[in-house]
C-alpha cells in the first residue's frame, strides 16, 4: 500500500451535479464536495434540473460551459474543506453515459495553453474563440433520434443483431444515433469538429490538458463499438457519418480506445498544478461511465448482483458470460478484461409498490403504511399458491409505460397452474395478496432475464451442487431498507451467500472512480481491481446481511413461477405491446405525461 498520506480524487459528472470525493489509499473518505447546477448556475444558464429542453423536437441537452465552471468551483470547495491537493497521486471520474461533447479545431491548442490565473470558462469558451464546435451536449433524457434509431436497428438486419454486436439495440441517447442527427442538423458545426468525447472523456480531457481517449467500458454504450472484435464497427460508423469517407474521418474524431481500463493517460495539466497545487506527476486514469463506476464502488465480483430499489428498478451484474439481447444491455467491465457489465432498467419500481401499499388505506385516521404492506406480504403464501399443485397468482404492475417488457401502462393478473401449464386471465382488482405478488413480479422478471448469466455452484460446506443463481445480491436505494422486500428478493432470486444491504452514501460513482484511480496508480503487475480494492475494502462498514438467499423448496417453487410469468408477459405483449392498441382486460392506470419520458420509454432506455 502506498503512503498513508496519499490521496486520490474521484469525480461524478451527472445531470444535476458535479461531485468530488477525496479518498486515501486505505479507501477512507477524507473530503467531499459538490456543485448543484440548478442552485449554483440555474439563473445564469436558464436550466431546470441541470438541462435545457426543446420539447417540439424531444431534445434535452446541457451547456458544456456550465460544466467548465463546475470544475473550478468544486475544486475550490474541496480546498475550502481543507484538502491538500499536494497529496493527490491520481484522478479518475465518471460521467453520465452516452452524452457527446464536440471539440472544435481550436480545442487542443486551448487545452494545452491554459493560464492558471484565469478560469477554465474564460479561456475555453469566449465570444472570440471556443474549444467547442457546438455549445451543448445531448443528455441521456434526449428523445430526438427516433428516425436515426430505426436506421440503426435495421442496418445490421434487426435490433437483436445490433445488440449482439454493440451490447444494446438502438436507443435515443446513444452516441451513434446522436452523432448522425447532429451531423445532419448542424453540418457547419460538424465540419468544425476535431474530436468527439463522451461526458466521461470530456472531463478527463479538461484535467489532462488535451483530448483524452474514450474508456473501454463507456465506449460500449455508443452503438458504434464492436464488443467482440474490440474495435469501431465500420458499418455503424458509416451510418453515423453518411459515407465510407466520412466513416474514416469519424473514426479519427473518436480516436483510439485503450483496452486497459487502468491505464494512465498522462500527468495532470499544468493549469491545475499552478492553480490548485496538484503534484505535477499526479496521474489521470481513464474516466468511465456512471453505471460502470457504480459497480466499482462495491466492488462487485463475478456473479454478484446489485439491485437498486428506487423509483425505478435497476439490476447490475458483473459476469464473464456475454449473452446480449435487445431487452437489456451489455458493456465491457470498466477494469477487468474478460468481464462484462449486464444491466436491466425498469421504469416501474418504487412507485408501483407504493400504489399497492396505498390500497391498504382504510380511513383518513389510519393511513396506509409499510407495516401493513410488509405484514401482509410475509403472511401471504408464495405466489398465493395453496398446496403444491394449486394455481399461482401472477401479475404485472405498471403505473407507467414499461420498457422491460415494452408495454403500455396497466395492471394485469393471471392464474397459472404449474402441473398443466394452463394460464388464464383473472380480475385485476386489488387483493391484499398484491403486497407479496408485486414484489414477486418485479423479482421474477429479474430472475427470468438474468438466468442465462448465472452458473451452478457447489456449496462449500455440504458439497451439494446448487442451481444457477447469483453469488450474492446487494440491495441499494430506498427500498433496500425494507426487510420484507429484501426477504422476498432473496427467496425469488436465490443468492447462495445471502442478501446484503449496501450503504455507501450518495457518492457511489465518485467513490468508484476514486477506487479506480487507486488501482490504476498502485497496482502491481497483473493485479486486478477486485484483488487490490477487495483486499482493502471494509465490507462490515458498508454492508449488512439482511436476508437469506437460496432455500431449495422455495427456489424451486419460484422456478415454476418463472415459466408462468414468461407466458403471461408474452400474452400481454401480444395484446398491448409497442404499437398495439389497448386490449380488453388490462386495468390502465395514470401514465407518464412527460412527452420526453414517454418517448424514451418506447426505446427501453437506461440511465
Amino acid at each position: 500500500m502506498a503512503g498513508s498520506e496519499d490521496l486520490y480524487l474521484g469525480f461524478d459528472l451527472s445531470t444535476q451535479q458535479l461531485k468530488c470525493a477525496a479518498v486515501s489509499s486505505d479507501l477512507k473518505l477524507r473530503h467531499e464536495a459538490k456543485v448543484d447546477f440548478d442552485a449554483d448556475f440555474g439563473q445564469k444558464y436558464g436550466i431546470e434540473k441541470g438541462v435545457l429542453t426543446n420539447p417540439s423536437e424531444g431534445e434535452v441537452f446541457a451547456p458544456t460551459a456550465m460544466w467548465l465552471e463546475a470544475v473550478d468551483l468544486v475544486l475550490q470547495r474541496m480546498r475550502d474543506q481543507g484538502l491538500d491537493f499536494g497529496k493527490i497521486q491520481g484522478l479518475s471520474g465518471a460521467g453520465m453515459q452516452h452524452g457527446t461533447v464536440f471539440w472544435s479545431k481550436e480545442a487542443e491548442s486551448l487545452l494545452s495553453n491554459l493560464d492558471s490565473k484565469k478560469t477554465l470558462l474564460e479561456q475555453l469558451q469566449t465570444e472570440k474563440t471556443s474549444a467547442f464546435a457546438h455549445p451543448h451536449s445531448p443528455n441521456w433524457q434526449d428523445a430526438s433520434t427516433q428516425i436515426q434509431c430505426d436506421e440503426y436497428d435495421a442496418v445490421l438486419g434487426d435490433p437483436e443483431t445490433l445488440a449482439k454486436v454493440t451490447g444494446s439495440k438502438a436507443h435515443h441517447r446513444l452516441s451513434g444515433p446522436q452523432i448522425k442527427r447532429f451531423r445532419t442538423k448542424y453540418p457547419e458545426h460538424y465540419e468544425n469538429v476535431s474530436r468527439i468525447s463522451l461526458v466521461s472523456s470530456f472531463l478527463a480531457s479538461v484535467f489532462l490538458g488535451k483530448v483524452a481517449p474514450i474508456d473501454i467500458s463507456d465506449v460500449t454504450g455508443m452503438n458504434l463499438w464492436d464488443i467482440n472484435k474490440g474495435q469501431w464497427h465500420e458499418t455503424l460508423l458509416e451510418l453515423a457519418a453518411g459515407s465510407k469517407e466520412g466513416a474514416a474521418d469519424l473514426k479519427q474524431k473518436l480516436g483510439h480506445v485503450p483496452e486497459d481500463g487502468g491505464e494512465s493517460f498522462g500527468s495532470i495539466s499544468d493549469y491545475f498544478v499552478e492553480r490548485f497545487g496538484f503534484p505535477s506527476d499526479a496521474k489521470i486514469i481513464a474516466f468511465t461511465g456512471d453505471n460502470p463506476a457504480t459497480i466499482l464502488a462495491l466492488p462487485l465480483r463475478s456473479s454478484d448482483a446489485m439491485v437498486s430499489l428506487g423509483t425505478s428498478t435497476t439490476f447490475l451484474m458483473s459476469t464473464s458470460t456475454y449473452k446480449p439481447a435487445g431487452a437489456y444491455h451489455f458493456m465491457n467491465h470498466p477494469t477487468t478484461a474478460g468481464l462484462y457489465m449486464f444491466m436491466l432498467c425498469y421504469k416501474n419500481g418504487g412507485l408501483a409498490r407504493e400504489q399497492i401499499r396505498d390500497q391498504f388505506n382504510t380511513s383518513a385516521t389510519h393511513p396506509a403504511n409499510w407495516d401493513t404492506f410488509n405484514d401482509t406480504a410475509l403472511s401471504t403464501s408464495l405466489v398465493s399458491q395453496h398446496g403444491k399443485d394449486g394455481a399461482m397468482r401472477l401479475g404485472l404492475y405498471f403505473p407507467r409505460p414499461e420498457i422491460v417488457p415494452n408495454v403500455r401502462a396497466g395492471q394485469w393478473r393471471y392464474s397459472y397452474t404449474p402441473g398443466t401449464g394452463e394460464i388464464k386471465e383473472v380480475a385485476a382488482d386489488f387483493l391484499p395478496d398484491d403486497a407479496r405478488n408485486i414484489v414477486e413480479s418485479q423479482m421474477l422478471s429479474l430472475r427470468l432475464r438474468s438466468f442465462p448469466l448465472v452458473q451452478a455452484e457447489t456449496n462449500t460446506t455440504t458439497g451439494v451442487e446448487l442451481p444457477p443463481q447469483p453469488r450474492r445480491v446487494y440491495l441499494v436505494g430506498g427500498g433496500s431498507a425494507n426487510n420484507a422486500i429484501a426477504k422476498i428478493c432473496g427467496e425469488v432470486l436465490g443468492s447462495h451467500d445471502g442478501v446484503y444491504k449496501l450503504d455507501i452514501g450518495g457518492n457511489a460513482c465518485a467513490l468508484g472512480s476514486a477506487y479506480k484511480a487507486i488501482w490504476g496508480v498502485e497496482r502491481k503487475q497483473g493485479q486486478t481491481f477486485e484483488d487490490l480494492i477487495g483486499s482493502r475494502w471494509d465490507e462490515k462498514q458498508f454492508t449488512k446481511r439482511v436476508a437469506d438467499g437460496y432455500q431449495k423448496d422455495t427456489f424451486e417453487t419460484y422456478g415454476e413461477a418463472v415459466k408462468g410469468f414468461e407466458k403471461m408477459e408474452q400474452i400481454v405483449i401480444g395484446e398491448v405491446g409497442e404499437g398495439k392498441k389497448q386490449a380488453s382486460g388490462g386495468v390502465f392506470m395514470a401514465s407518464d405525461t412527460d412527452a420526453g419520458a414517454a418517448a424514451r420509454s418506447k426505446r427501453g432506455e437506461f440511465i
